[in-house]
């Protein structure tokens, strides 16, 4: 009997070691998960903010376009 207890203790040691690099390697990516979702909300802010400068930029050009497209009230005629 006392043969087989130090056999069960190093299958138990090396368990609890592997259990123990599984935690900890569960834990890091868990702390890897909440900084790249926190990253990814800001992220996703400053895209919408971005989103709608670019619009309000966009509709500003199109308002300068087309307040050059209306002919000036003393342009010369073409045949000047």
């Amino acid at each position: 009997m006392s043969k087989n207890s130090p056999n069960v203790a190093a299958p138990d040691a090396a368990l609890i070691e592997r259990i123990d690099r599984l935690e900890t390697q569960l834990a890091f990516q868990e702390d890897t998960i909440a900084e790249l979702n926190e990253l990814l909300t800001q992220q996703n802010q400053e895209l919408a903010k971005l989103h709608k400068h670019f619009f309000l930029v966009l509709e500003r050009v199109q308002q300068l376009n087309d307040s050059q497209k209306e002919a000036p009230v003393d342009e010369r005629p073409p045949h000047y």
